[in-house]
């Protein structure tokens, strides 16, 4: 118990960490030409990150047997939330200036700025459902049920990517291929156990 509370408080400020580095860069001022852009793109990247770290949680709770693994998983999942209310407060903020018509004129013209929206919009009842008193309150299957749109999240989050950089896109693939291996094995697993059911 006093070794895995020691581990939760290191993962907790490891996690803190892109944001302290953004912070070290922009306070001796080396955020580049583009400093706002920098800090949307740094912070966006992060949540996408992190989106895929809780998707490892379930694997590697299966294939390591390390039980003790699932109860990271909220944390991390709350931090992929917390770099995405960063990502869209820096872009509401420093970009559009809170102009809400150039942002609802964005949403609609840019199909990127589209996507990585409806994420947004989807990981919110993600994060106020992400406490024992909403799961006593929605019961596990509902529950379950609504976290289950972190696969959809993902898969929006890496398309935002995607479209956002256009030409090299070479960084949103290698998070397309994670983000497709770590589908994959659930669905894999999920059959697995579908047969399992059937020859018992």
């Amino acid at each position: 118990m006093k070794y895995f509370t020691q581990l939760k408080a290191a993962l907790f400020f490891a996690s803190l960490l892109p944001l302290l580095r953004l912070g070290w860069l922009g306070y001796f001022s080396q955020l580049g030409a583009n400093p706002i852009e920098f800090i949307t793109r740094s912070l966006g990247t992060w949540t996408l990150v992190f989106l895929l770290l809780t998707l490892c949680v379930t694997p590697l709770r299966h294939l390591s047997g390390w039980l003790w693994l699932i109860k990271l998983r909220r944390m991390v999942g709350l931090f992929a939330f917390f770099y995405a209310l960063l990502h869209f407060i820096t872009y509401i903020w420093l970009d559009q200036f809170f102009d809400l018509n150039a942002m609802v004129k964005d949403v609609i013209k840019r199909p990127f700025i589209t996507i990585g929206f409806a994420a947004f919009i989807l990981l919110l009842p993600l994060a106020i459902t992400s406490n024992n008193a909403m799961i006593k309150k929605l019961g596990g299957k509902n529950w379950q049920r609504i976290h289950r749109l972190i696969y959809i999240i993902a898969i929006l989050a890496v398309l935002h990517y995607w479209w956002l950089v256009k030409k090299d896109v070479s960084q949103p693939l290698v998070y397309a291929v994670l983000l497709g291996v770590l589908l994959a094995y659930r669905i894999w697993f999920a059959l697995s156990k579908r047969r399992a059911k059937r020859t018992d």
